[in-house]
């Protein structure tokens, strides 16, 4: 079997195990599971064989027209470059490690198998992005995954927070597609083709006319399906959905959509030196302020979401200095730690009986409850951490080498400004994820909160595949950096000196201080009574979550809880707390500039209607009305009176005349 057709295979597979998952799921729920589970399990396998065959060499390419267009015409095309082989085999990976951890995790859910289609469809999505060398069909996955992501998120829609998540999920992502859709058609015209290699030919030829214009059209899709600044703000309120989904969106699809398109097309963007500027902007920005909303998060799963943003600032920063090796490499890196973040989160999840939501201040000897969990969790943030030989340390460094070369004038492939921009903006991001990985990892195993029922063991299926993941999360920096150079234009992504030490010395910092202020605030609450805690102000060194402590709401049922007052976020963040917790308010500055004047067109619109529009169509109405019922009234059926109204009128008629013709 060639090569494409392997290729065609891979997205096709898990778009039949969706539709025989629909179509199957109720009459033969017996097959649903491995409806699930084999034809992921095959994608990945054949994306494996793909990748093998194409082993970083020159790109493969096949096209056939759909339908003649009369001009553009739009091609169903495969590129299959050595970045689209290798992120493939990770979307098959993850959504493969998802779909069997959710065969354990939703293994009593009635909606379990609409729920296994649709991460089939969604897999099958992300995988026609991957592979497709048609701008056209990359965008029916694209909207596809906006799709799913509605539907998944929203799964438990008999709560008012995952409705929500969903719909501001679908309309905050569509808002940035709108804007992408323009640049596409703008990018085809200019190229004359949706073909990616001939935009690619006429990009390098000088032959866009428009291109910071493209440019900044095509990131306005980009920062709302990767979650980048400003439209950013669906992505922690998503976590309401399941847990495996979320693993799914932000390690392999969805929020990695978007990087691996300005990958796929970074040329066109790099024909732009304010294109550059900006995404550099945007990727600081997400970088910094992302990682002070993790620090003060403390649902579990917001700290991830958060932290998957930052994440991604990376890789936006990678691309805005022109290295799309080093932005892909930390793409595959972070979707092995990522989806084991999530799965463990989970896992905590299951065991504690919290449903969706996970708070860690909440949280009580975990660390013995949940071994696999606590684990390999451990591994996960030391890899999110960048502490080396973990995955995440040899994937950042080479964003951060990449800046670092920028900003310095090794290379020119991006401005000088972009470099420094992406370098420093790394670098303070790499504290903070230090601080609220350490922090995550101290409330979630250290904590002092009142303990959950126990729920007991998790499924094997579960815990397996912490380990599996574990795996890559390990031990896939220190292999790849290595190797992927052949497969990435090769260029060098060995870890400079330079940024190792300032990298991996914030870090540490980062981990140390995070670390003494919760022995801080820890020993302060020992000693302080709780009624004498929510008497203090908040912001108080030590003295956290009074409010809540002094409310004593219920966590997990009817059981009531106090959580831990030892947070050290707090006590870092001092005021600025409340402002980062609630993301910096953004989604109450959009409301004020969108939604209100939106809502209050409508209102006015609608009296209009009701006041105006309405009055004129009930007056055009009555007039023919009221003139109807006075003819209806003149006719009695009475002959004498027609005969003297008739007479009647020719008088006055007669009269008239004669005094028309008396005045001549």
């Amino acid at each position: 079997m060639t090569t494409t057709t392997l290729a065609v295979l891979v997205p096709f597979l898990p778009f039949l195990g969706a539709a025989a998952g629909l179509l199957l799921g109720r009459a033969a729920p017996g097959f649903v599971r491995p409806l699930a589970v084999l034809p992921t399990l095959g994608a990945l396998a054949l994306a494996v064989v793909v990748a093998l065959r194409q082993g970083g060499d020159q790109a493969i390419d096949s096209a056939t027209e759909l339908t003649p267009t009369g001009s553009v015409p739009i091609e169903l095309a495969l590129h299959i470059d050595g970045f689209a082989a290798l992120v493939a085999v990770v979307v098959g990976f993850v959504a493969t490690c998802v779909q069997i951890y959710s065969t354990g995790y939703l293994r009593d859910d009635p909606r379990y198998p609409s729920y296994a289609a649709l991460v089939s469809l969604f897999t099958s999505a992300m995988l026609l992005v991957v592979y497709s060398g048609d701008l056209i069909v990359l965008l029916v996955g694209w909207e596809i995954m906006g799709i799913c992501s509605y539907f998944l998120v929203g799964h438990y829609w008999e709560t008012p927070e995952a409705r929500a998540a969903s719909i501001k999920a679908f309309l905050v992502t569509k808002l940035g597609d709108v804007p992408f859709l323009i640049g596409l058609f703008a990018l085809a015209t200019d190229a004359g083709s949706f073909r990616i290699t001939k935009v690619l030919s006429t990009v390098a030829s000088g032959g866009l006319d428009h291109p910071t214009l493209i440019a900044l059209l095509l990131l306005a899709g980009v920062a709302g399906k990767s979650a980048q600044f400003p439209l950013h703000t669906w992505l922690p309120d998503a976590m309401a959905g399941p847990t495996p989904v979320s693993a799914l969106i932000h390690a392999a699809t969805m929020v990695a959509a978007g990087v691996y398109f300005v990958a796929r097309l970074l040329p066109v963007f790099q024909a732009s030196s304010a294109a550059m500027i900006v995404l550099a902007v945007m990727a600081a920005v997400t970088m910094v302020g992302s990682g002070v909303a993790a620090l003060a998060q403390d649902d579990i799963k917001r700290v991830l979401a958060y932290s998957t943003m930052g994440q991604l600032g990376y890789m936006t920063g990678a691309l805005a200095v022109g290295d799309r090796g080093a932005a892909v490499f930390h793409l595959l890196s972070h979707g092995a730690f990522k989806a084991l973040l999530f799965l463990a989160a989970g896992v905590i999840i299951h065991a504690t009986g919290t449903n969706s939501l996970a708070a860690m201040s909440r949280m009580r000897h975990l660390a013995d409850r949940v071994p696999d969990a606590y684990w390999t969790m451990t591994v996960a943030l030391l890899a999110l951490a960048a502490i080396p030989p973990f995955s995440g340390f040899f994937s950042k460094e080479s964003v951060l080498g990449a800046a670092e070369h920028v900003a310095t004038g090794h290379t020119e492939q991006a401005p000088g400004a972009a470099g420094w921009t992406v370098l420093v903006a790394g670098l303070v991001a790499a504290l903070l994820t230090a601080a609220y990985a350490t922090r995550l990892w101290l409330l979630t195993f250290r904590g002092q909160g009142t303990e959950a029922p126990d729920h007991g063991r998790q499924p094997l299926t579960m815990t397996v595949v912490l380990w599996v993941l574990a795996v890559p999360s390990l031990a896939l920096g220190g292999f790849a950096y290595r190797t992927l150079p052949d497969w990435f234009d090769g260029r060098d992504l060995t870890p400079t000196l330079t940024t190792s030490v300032l990298g991996t010395g914030v870090a540490l910092i980062g981990g140390i201080v995070v670390y003494g202020a919760w022995r801080h605030t820890r020993a302060t609450a020992a000693r302080v009574p709780l009624g004498a805690v929510a008497a203090h102000p908040e912001g108080d060194a030590g003295l956290v979550e009074a409010e809540a402590i002094a409310s004593h709401e219920p966590a997990y049922g009817d059981v009531a809880y106090a959580p831990d007052p030892a947070d050290p976020g707090r006590l870092l963040l001092g005021p600025l707390h409340r402002h980062a917790a609630d993301g910096f308010h953004l989604d109450a500055v959009y409301s004020t500039v969108f939604v209100r004047p939106v809502q209050a067109a409508a209102t006015l619109v609608r009296f209009l209607d009701r006041e105006v529009v309405e009055t004129y169509v009930r007056g055009a109405g009555a007039l023919p009305r009221w003139l109807g019922a006075a003819v209806r009234r003149a006719q009695t059926g009475n002959v004498q009176t027609y005969v003297s109204a008739l007479l009647a009128g020719t008088v006055v008629l007669a009269v008239a005349a004669v005094l028309v013709a008396t005045g001549a």
